[in-house]
């Protein structure tokens, strides 16, 4: 059965309060932390009002103050986005009847644009915190949230749903509550593939950081102090030299956080893992080494887990596990049939009210138009996740099943992830111009440069999680080749790439807003597709057609997600 709430102290250590080396190396680090965090945040919530000047300097001095705003703003999203992955997975995967609302939701939520969900939070935050720059901070943020929450959500999800039979029937046995079964047992299964979910969310935080900090709103422009700004503000001016620095401070604070926060956890969470762990392969963190023989952070972490595995009594169970109590009632049909009508009376109102606005606001020939563009989209995408698959499944399979080298990859493959799209339009423009290249062909690529790395990061989680036993009996078998691949790695990692695949197709559909509809300075390359439509609506004012463009990606997206997607999902979870 897996622990959460357990330490590796030895006994009598977390007693003793005299400070160690460890300790004396660790407190300027923390310190430094802290002074920093403290920092960022007074400065999120200064005094501003609309039509103050929030002026970016292109100097790269101004960089490290940059990148400090930033890295705040996106582990603060990352902190909203896992307490909302904890919730929402949890009442999904327990509770069927909220299921059939709450995973459509998700898909839509998912394929809603960036720019549609800053358009709505922007002005509330605004009015939340009149007079100071904290409503703008929040709407940056909360923008961040939209981009980090879906993936982690649906990856907490997949993972609480496919649980092995053996640890469900143990939980029983044991007669864990359901609190008590989400901390010790599906919480710390999902907690690898979580990991590595977060690390994906933060790069997708960095993908769509232009567009969350570069804000537009009563007809003015409000750029925050972040990196996000400067590469928005860089692209205007046409800089490539101040392109080159953003590239810079990005992979430092891609290894900083890697190396302070990522890392550690990975290698504390290999105890998590679903199989014995093959000793000197396991993740390696110094900063995990350095506390675990730091007598104050053992003091600090064993009265931690002390409070937290008595939070664990809160919701036990009051009877005895043989009780007629204790078994499962089945739900009552009533209260399904009253909610699958509710469900459907939301979704006949919906439809109404759409017609009401395809007739009344927009007309049937461009709802026409728009579906016409939403399917070349549609091609392209599915086009390059295929392309995607067959090139990455073999890699990260690969480097899962050798944790030493995905150590090497981590911190690359987090930079490649993050890395914004809008970064490459410099080149992107000058070689499509000067070899005069068909828009609609060559800036596909661009749809799928951010979120391939959905598909690479869940199934090197899901190959770390191969049991050894497993692979052992294949090599006695003798097991080689494209049979070993199709009996064994293959099927083990399918829920795992099905989990990266849904939300890399939803990220897909997200990017072609950016990939899209390209401009460096005064040059624009143009592709014909949804994403394109909806870039320029927004940039004319057109509110209807922008909120036609949204709907459409969002039919298009639950479509493909209900009848592809969820298919082989459920292929995975009986298979």
């Amino acid at each position: 059965m897996f622990e959460l709430f357990s330490t590796r102290t030895r006994p009598g250590a977390s007693s003793r309060s005299t400070p160690n080396r460890w300790d004396w190396a660790l407190l300027p680090l923390v310190l430094a932390v802290l002074a920093l965090m403290a920092y960022g945040a007074s400065q999120m919530s200064r005094p501003f009002a609309l039509g103050d000047e929030l002026p970016i300097s292109l100097d790269p001095a101004y960089l490290p103050y940059y990148l400090l705003r930033t890295i705040l703003r996106m582990f603060t999203a990352l902190g909203f986005s896992l307490l909302f992955s904890f919730v929402f997975a949890a009442v999904a995967a327990k509770f069927r009847t909220a299921e059939k609302a709450m995973i459509p939701m998700l898909d839509i939520l998912q394929s809603v644009p960036i720019l549609g969900f800053q358009a709505i939070a922007i002005a509330p935050f605004i009015a939340l915190f009149p007079g100071n720059l904290l409503g703008v901070e929040c709407a940056a943020i909360f923008a961040i949230f939209t981009s980090q929450a879906w993936n982690m959500a649906f990856s907490l999800y997949q993972s609480m749903r496919t649980v092995p039979a053996e640890l469900n029937e143990a939980a029983r046995i044991f007669r864990l509550s359901g609190w008590q079964r989400f901390w010790r047992l599906e919480l710390p299964f999902a907690t690898p593939g979580l990991l590595w979910n977060m690390m994906m969310s933060m790069s997708g935080g960095w993908f769509f950081l232009v567009a969350a900090e570069a804000i537009s709103v009563a007809g003015q422009d409000i750029k925050l102090p972040g990196i996000g700004s400067y590469i928005a503000v860089a692209i205007e001016a046409e800089n490539g030299r101040a392109i080159a620095w953003a590239i810079g401070a990005m992979m430092a604070g891609i290894l900083l956080y890697d190396q302070l926060f990522f890392r550690p956890l990975l290698a504390w969470a290999d105890k998590f893992r679903f199989e014995e762990s093959q000793g000197d392969a396991a993740q390696q963190s110094w900063l995990l080494d350095w506390t675990r023989r730091s007598r104050w952070m053992k003091a600090l972490s064993s009265a931690f887990w002390s409070g937290m595995r008595g939070a664990l009594g809160w919701f036990r169970v009051p009877y005895d596990g043989t009780s007629i109590r204790a078994r499962p009632k089945a739900p009552d049909p009533r209260w399904t049939r009253i909610w699958d009508s509710l469900l459907a009376a939301g979704a006949l109102l919906a439809t109404y009210r759409l017609v009401r606005f395809v007739h009344e606001d927009v007309g049937w020939g461009e709802v026409l138009h728009v579906i016409g563009l939403g399917g070349i989209t549609l091609v392209r995408v599915m086009l390059l996740i295929a392309l995607a698959s067959a090139v990455w499944v073999p890699i990260a399979v690969w480097i899962g099943l050798r944790p030493k080298y995905s150590q090497r990859v981590q911190a690359v493959a987090q930079f490649l992830a993050a890395f914004p799209v809008n970064l490459l339009f410099p080149a992107v423009v000058f070689v499509m111009v000067a070899l005069k290249l068909n828009p609609n062909i060559w800036l596909s690529p661009l749809i799928i440069f951010g979120t391939q790395w959905y598909i690479l990061f869940n199934v090197v989680a899901g190959a770390s999680t191969i049991p050894n036993e497993l692979r052992l009996a294949a090599g006695n078998l003798g097991l080689e080749g494209w049979l070993l691949w199709r009996r064994v790695y293959l099927p083990a990692v399918f829920p795992s790439f099905v989990t990266g695949a849904i939300t890399a197709s939803g990220g897909s559909w997200n990017a072609s807003i950016v990939a899209e509809y390209v401009t460096w300075g005064n040059t624009s390359l143009v592709a014909d597709g949804l994403g394109s439509y909806i870039k320029q609506m927004t940039a004319l004012g057109d509110f209807h057609r922008i909120a036609l463009g949204i709907g459409v990606m969002c039919i298009f997206v639950m479509l493909l997600n209900r009848f592809f997607w969820r298919k082989l999902y459920l292929l995975a979870e009986n298979r």
